[in-house]
């Protein structure tokens, strides 16, 4: 059993002309220096952060198009609604029309009196609430988009085509007509144009000047 001489420590084993800082510098570990494990994993870190940022801005990118295509949906289905709204409501309407025709004519009549006039109007103002308007004036400038001709006939007072009759008025809702309006239209003599024409011409024309007085200078 060998015993340790005190006073000695060991030492590293320091090769032939090294200097004692050597190794010094050789027993102790670099503490500067990173593991390379470390750096990998920190590596690994980023990518898969920046993985996540792409799924992210993907994923945000879908839900913005499924948001506008549910919107768009939305707007068709509310314009889908309204439009058969509208037709049903004109559907409606349209078959009340002989109805309103026969209290219109009873109203010309004066035959609308008693409990049957309550009714009348009753029903004259839940059409107009539901958004039927009438339509058709004498005296109006006939237009064939909105005005149905049923009697045709010339007049010496009127300078186009004229409705001078509502036979059935008209009815639309908004914009769109359920029934035109029949009326009688009268257009102008075919004669009194030019007539009047002529007429105007002769009152235009300048009177003819007064031929002065002949007389020749005074001979002297």
């Amino acid at each position: 059993m060998t015993e340790e001489t005190p006073g000695f420590e060991e030492k590293p084993d320091v090769p032939s002309g090294a200097t004692p800082q050597d190794a010094e510098s050789k027993a102790a570990p670099d503490e500067g220096a990173a593991p390379a494990g470390d750096v990998a994993a920190d590596a690994g870190l980023v990518a898969q952060l920046d993985q996540v940022r792409m799924a992210l801005n993907e994923r945000t990118l879908d839900l913005q198009r499924l948001q506008a295509e549910y919107q768009n949906y939305r707007r068709r289905v509310e314009r889908d609604r309204i439009a058969v709204r509208e037709v049903a409501i004109a559907n409606l309407l349209t078959e009340l029309l002989p109805v309103l025709d026969d209290i219109g004519r009873a109203r010309e009549h004066g035959e609308l009196v008693g409990g049957f006039k309550s009714v009348a109007e009753s029903l004259e103002t839940v059409a107009a609430k539901m958004g039927l308007q009438q339509f058709g004036k004498e005296g109006e400038p006939f237009d064939p988009t909105i005005h149905e001709a049923l009697m045709h006939s010339y007049a010496p007072d009127v300078t186009e085509t004229t409705c001078v009759a509502i036979l059935q008025p008209g009815y639309r809702i908004g914009e769109r007509t359920i029934r035109p309006a029949r009326v009688a239209v009268a257009e102008p003599q075919p004669g009194a144009q030019a007539v009047k024409a002529e007429g105007t011409e002769e009152t235009t024309e300048a009177p003819a000047a007064d031929d002065k007085e002949n007389g020749g200078p005074e001979e002297g």
